[in-house]
């Protein structure tokens, strides 16, 4: 059955969420989701890289790994791509937007090694998405993910002065409003579910 690309797309973004369904990325999204800004900014890189890198991931699968029978090499050739990629993304933000730049700090260029980025590919590799799904896929989870960390970045700011037991404090009550906020969106998993 072949999937319509807007339903793969709305389904990234709330059913098959990578953070809150999959709970690929969680290194960076508990780390920068301290500062509403700063959690925008790094959703936006992340956004841009998870859209470019599907779609140039797939054509090189498709076209290049498949044909020649060099599928075996799909996680370094991914890898290597989503690198470059990455260092084009953080080239740009350095130049154009140094503030931003200085706020996400090493975490600009751990989106390489953010397991949401590699992820998108091989889920659209392994559900056999074409190539308008697999953009589709790829900018709907950028947005899906970015929501999320701007969400939990939002109700930490709201929480960073109100009594959280000793325990809890930082990560505790992060993973746990996290946890919450996946509860939250499986809310949704009636209405749209793409496998």
């Amino acid at each position: 059955m072949e999937i319509n690309p807007f339903i793969v797309f709305m389904a990234s973004i709330f059913t098959n969420n990578m953070i809150l369904s999959n709970f690929l990325g969680m290194c960076s999204f508990i780390a920068v989701s301290r500062d509403k800004s700063t959690a925008w900014g790094l959703g936006q890189a992340v956004t841009f890289v998870l859209a470019g890198t599907s779609v140039i991931n797939y054509l090189v699968y498709h076209h290049l790994l498949v044909p020649y029978g060099l599928v075996y090499l799909r996680y370094i050739v991914f890898i290597i791509l989503i690198a470059a990629y990455v260092q084009l993304v953080e080239m740009v933000i350095e130049k154009y937007f140094p503030v931003l730049h200085f706020h996400l700090g090493i975490f600009l260029p751990l989106i390489t090694v953010n397991c949401a980025v590699l992820g998108v590919s091989l889920f659209s590799v392994i559900r056999q998405y074409n190539l308008l799904q697999a953009a589709a896929f790829g900018f709907g989870s950028g947005i899906g993910w970015t929501l999320a960390i701007v969400a939990l970045a939002g109700i930490r700011q709201k929480i960073k002065n109100s009594p959280v037991p000793g325990g809890l404090e930082g990560a505790g009550i992060t993973l746990i409003i996290t946890g919450i906020m996946a509860l939250a969106f499986i809310g949704f998993s009636g209405i749209i579910h793409v496998q």
